[in-house]
């Protein structure tokens, strides 16, 4: 008799010794638990109940303690194949169940042996399947981490001033990721895209906060006022201190003054007034 089994990449996670060592100790435990099981049980039972092992320990990409996906949502797919009778099962993408490679067993029953998405689901509750959410707080640490790396602050803008004086504004944005379909970003509203007689804004940074802000046209709004640039934008970027705001303003005013500034490092940026400057 002889079992393997393997727990997937060790970079999957934190790859610090002590999770190393734990992972060692629990892929120990299984092995041995399974060649035990495997004693008195075929080889499809083995495996099997040796998954169900692997699904039920958090700290491998399987069952508990699965991945999130960029939507938010946990799915899990599992298969499993008879090498007696050649007979290949599995489900794909399903949701809200502990163990998927007990239902790819179960579907070795049926003609219909390969599952996915809502029919996987469906065909679970039908078959005794319980609700479960098999999230573990690492997952979701990680999940959260990869969505504020997968914001992308990638808008672009520009502001002119012409010759007769007039001022121009224009911000373009490919969205941040993982946004929920149809959300609107700032760029294309008076909050992060505006400009009058006396200044032009266009923003860059978290869409949500920058229209909580209406930044664009307060800047504008407190110039057109009286306030100078400098200060109407430390104003207005203040203002969103409260909830950490995220946001770049470039500007300039009809009487030529140009600036930039942002509430976390860093933007970048660069302008011509007769000479060029970059940002460092």
């Amino acid at each position: 008799m002889k079992l393997i089994i393997h727990g997937g990449f060790f970079s999957e996670s934190n790859t610090n010794q002590e999770v190393k060592k734990a992972k060692q100790d629990a892929l120990r435990e299984i092995v041995t638990l399974g060649h035990k099981y495997l004693e008195s049980h075929t080889a499809l039972q083995t495996v099997v109940y040796t998954v169900r092992l692997l699904e039920d320990c958090d700290l491998f990409n399987a069952g508990t303690g699965s991945q999130i996906q960029s939507d938010g949502k946990i799915r899990l797919s599992a298969a499993l194949m008879d090498g007696k009778t050649q007979k290949f099962s599995g489900v794909i993408n399903i949701e809200d169940i502990k163990n998927p490679i007990c239902l790819a067993e179960k579907l070795m029953e049926y003609d219909d042996r390969v599952l996915s998405g809502k029919g996987a689901n469906d065909f679970a509750a039908n078959n005794g399947f319980d609700y479960y959410n098999p999230e573990i707080p690492q997952r979701r640490k990680e999940y959260e981490k990869k969505l504020s790396d997968s914001i992308r602050l990638g808008t672009v803008g520009c502001v002119a001033l012409d010759i007769y004086g007039d001022i121009a504004a224009a911000t373009s944005t490919g969205g941040k990721g993982f946004e929920i379909p149809g959300r609107v970003s700032d760029s294309a509203t008076t909050a992060g895209n505006y400009a009058n007689a006396f200044a032009g804004i266009s923003c860059t940074g978290v869409g949500e906060d920058i229209t909580s802000g209406s930044v664009a046209t307060k800047i504008v709004t407190r110039v057109t006022d009286g306030m100078p640039l400098s200060i109407a934008t430390a104003k207005t970027l203040d203002e969103m201190k409260p909830y950490d705001g995220f946001a770049g303003i470039i500007g300039i005013t009809g009487n030529g003054d140009i600036y930039h500034a942002d509430t976390h490092p860093y933007m970048v940026w660069a302008l011509h007034d007769g000479e060029v400057e970059v940002f460092e």
